[in-house]
């Protein structure tokens, strides 16, 4: 089947506002957010429904037409970009945007995939309850794709990745068919757990279209801090201090090089550093508690005494508001937009043992540069889980273009460090379109071969999202 002919099925399928064909509404969806990739769709379906998006796929199967899943479009790694030659299909979760339901006393939400996660946020506090996942890009990702990718984010040190809040899915296969798997029990132990399979496989195993999310309750203290420390180690330390303390209270541990956050400082609107002068790095501190009465101000403040007596820190805020809490955070959370604004930038999602992350920066930054004098590294992220965005900005009087034409000379310099501290290429943004090429120096062998055999048995056509994850 001609695509024009499928194009002309899909129509009748979805309706006129569940297909988008023009050239002008079908752009945005070409290209990712970074600004790598830019394909080109044969169209955009949207559909409203499971059973919609059922229906796309078998007819896009029938057809032997690929099909691109995308929720938000936030992939670092150009993993929701369709091909250039125009002969995918790009599917937006967007429509299928309800909370189904929530239980506050089972403590767990029922969402359909184009849910927001902010929206998700929202939905659970309504309830008293907390989704603790936290990404950057949360008032734009939706919930398939932060699944689909396994998003991390800022919690993780105290709740885990994505894949840890999930109870159930419902997935839409490659032929059409649909997995109901919308199971809210904490204990299923019933074969192979499908679930987890789809979690984290970047849409090329099956569509999530909803999913059972754990919550858990609702803070009733938090404190924030944000802390100016002398080097990698002395942050390192203090998040040992503060983690061995009290495990169950630190909801995370944000470190920032001095690079980044004078970056933030210059391009973001609104941006103040909020202590009495710059520092070479900064610590990120937040501890949170759902016991009332179980004086968190007065611990932290302890820790921040301690480190300063010993010489671990050099000064320290500790936010008085939720507004002073919020724009604490806000120069961690607008480090991506502010490298941005600042120039072109190589990312490096990374993570090692928490011990090593202090031989990361410092190895990793002196290989940087001597591979390319002028460039400035911006590391930054969740040291609380060992994940570090090694970012590099381009020199300030090199070309983009040609900064960017040597990002796997850079990215794999980076690598071979990372491997050397036993680690991994990619921590939580995924693999999409831009490391393939990675994986079978890294993934080689059987666990690639095992990989690749998932892929054939539930995608024997390759027709979900072809030419990401897998080389």
């Amino acid at each position: 089947m001609m695509v024009a002919a499928l194009v002309a099925r899909l129509r009748a399928t979805l309706g006129e506002s569940g297909l988008l064909t023009e050239p002008g509404d079908i752009a945005p969806f070409s290209t990712d957010w970074r600004g790598l990739y830019r394909g080109r769709a044969a169209a955009v379906a949207r559909p409203a429904s499971t059973a919609e998006l059922a229906e796309t796929v078998r007819l896009c199967a029938e057809a032997g037409v690929p099909v691109v899943p995308q929720g938000g479009n936030t992939s670092m790694v150009g993993g929701a970009v369709p091909a250039g030659d125009g002969s995918e299909i790009v599917v937006t979760l967007a429509r299928m945007n309800r909370v189904r339901g929530i239980d506050a006393i089972d403590l767990s939400i029922t969402l359909e995939a184009g849910v927001t996660l902010k929206a998700a946020q929202d939905a659970a506090a309504e309830a008293g309850c907390l989704l603790p996942l936290s990404i950057a890009a949360e008032g734009t990702a939706q919930i398939g794709g932060v699944l689909a990718t396994n998003a991390g984010g800022n919690n993780t040190v105290r709740y885990g990745n994505a894949r840890d809040l999930v109870l159930g899915l419902e997935v839409v296969l490659a032929d059409g068919s649909v997995w109901n798997g919308l199971r809210r029990l904490r204990k299923d132990n019933t074969g192979y757990c499908l679930r987890q399979l789809f979690v984290g496989s970047e849409g090329t195993l099956g569509i999530i279209t909803a999913a059972v999310l754990k919550l858990v309750p609702r803070p009733v203290e938090t404190e924030v801090a944000l802390c100016a420390v002398p080097s990698p180690e002395a942050a390192l330390r203090l998040f040992t201090r503060l983690h061995r303390a009290d495990p169950a209270s630190v909801q995370a541990f944000e470190y920032m090089a001095g690079t980044g956050m004078g970056f933030v400082l210059r391009h973001i609107p609104g941006a103040v550093l909020p202590l009495a002068a710059p520092s070479p790095h900064y610590a990120l501190v937040e501890l949170a508690t759902p016991r009332a009465g179980a004086g968190l101000r007065a611990a932290l403040e302890a820790a921040l005494e301690a480190a300063l007596e010993a010489d671990d820190i050099t000064d320290a805020v500790v936010a008085e508001s939720g507004a002073q809490r919020a724009a604490i955070w806000k120069l961690r959370e607008e480090h991506a937009e502010a490298q941005k604004r600042e120039g072109a930038s190589i990312k490096n999602d990374v993570s090692v043992p928490v011990s090593r992350v202090p031989d990361l920066i410092r190895r990793a930054s002196a290989a940087c540069a001597a591979l390319m004098p002028g460039i400035r590294p911006v590391p930054f992220g969740h040291m609380g889980d060992g994940n570090i965005h090694f970012n590099l900005e381009q020199p300030v009087d090199m070309h983009a273009a040609d900064f960017l034409a040597r990002d796997h000379e850079i990215m794999d310099a980076v690598g071979e460090i990372v491997r050397d501290l036993d680690g991994s290429f990619s921590a939580e943004h995924g693999v999409g379109k831009l490391k393939p090429y990675m994986m079978p120096l890294w993934r080689g062998g059987a666990e690639l071969e095992a990989m690749r055999r998932i892929k054939l048995a539930l995608d024997p056509s390759g027709l979900l999202n072809p030419g990401k994850v897998l080389p």
